[in-house]
C-alpha cells in the first residue's frame, strides 16, 4: 500500500486560514500546524521580495521573523549570521521575477520547550529550478507570527524529492 504524496504548498497562494478551533488539537498538532503556516508564510515573504511583488518596505517582515542569533547554513555549506543574510537579500529585491517557491513535506522532528525542530522540502521554479531539503530550528515566541521565530536553518541541495515519478 502506498501513501499518496501530498501536493506542495505554493507560497504564492493565499495564506491558509488557521483552524476554526484549536482547542481540540494536541500540542504536537498545534506545533505541526504552526510550523507549516510559518514556513509557508516566510517563504511567501521571500518569494515576494525576490520577484519584486512586495515592496522594499517589506524587508523588516523578513528580518523580524528571525532571532538576532539566527544562523543559516547554505546549501553550499557556508555558515551565515543574520546580518550577512540580510546584506545578501536586500540588494536581491526583484532579481528573480519568475521565481516560484513551493513547500512540501513539512514534518516536526522534535518539539520541546523552548524549541521546535522541523524539516521540509523547498521547490524553486522559474529560471533556475532547484530543490533543497531544510531543517529549521524555531524558538517559541508568543510575539512572533505563528508563535515561532527562526533561529537556525540548514539547507541541502538535492536532486531527489518526495515527488513520485510520473506513472
Amino acid at each position: 500500500m502506498t501513501t499518496p504524496t501530498p501536493e506542495p504548498t505554493p507560497v504564492s497562494a493565499p495564506p491558509d486560514s488557521p483552524p476554526a478551533s484549536t482547542h481540540n488539537l494536541t500540542p504536537a498538532d498545534r506545533d505541526a500546524d504552526a510550523c507549516q503556516a510559518e514556513i509557508v508564510r516566510h517563504h511567501r515573504v521571500i518569494e515576494d521580495w525576490l520577484t519584486g511583488r512586495g515592496t522594499r518596505a517589506d524587508l523588516p517582515t523578513f528580518t523580524d521573523a528571525h532571532t538576532p542569533a539566527f544562523t543559516l547554513i547554505t546549501p553550499d555549506g557556508e555558515a551565515l549570521p543574520l546580518s550577512r543574510v540580510v546584506t545578501m537579500i536586500e540588494p536581491a529585491y526583484g532579481a528573480a521575477p519568475t521565481l516560484t517557491i513551493a513547500i512540501r513535506d513539512v514534518k516536526v522532528v522534535v518539539s520541546a520547550e523552548p524549541f521546535v525542530v522541523a524539516t521540509y522540502e523547498e521547490h524553486h521554479g522559474g529560471q533556475n529550478p532547484s530543490v533543497r531539503r531544510a531543517t529549521v530550528v524555531f524558538v517559541r515566541d508568543a510575539t512572533a507570527r505563528h508563535g515561532l521565530r527562526w533561529t537556525h536553518l540548514h539547507e541541502t541541495w538535492t536532486k531527489v524529492s518526495s515527488e513520485k515519478p510520473p506513472a
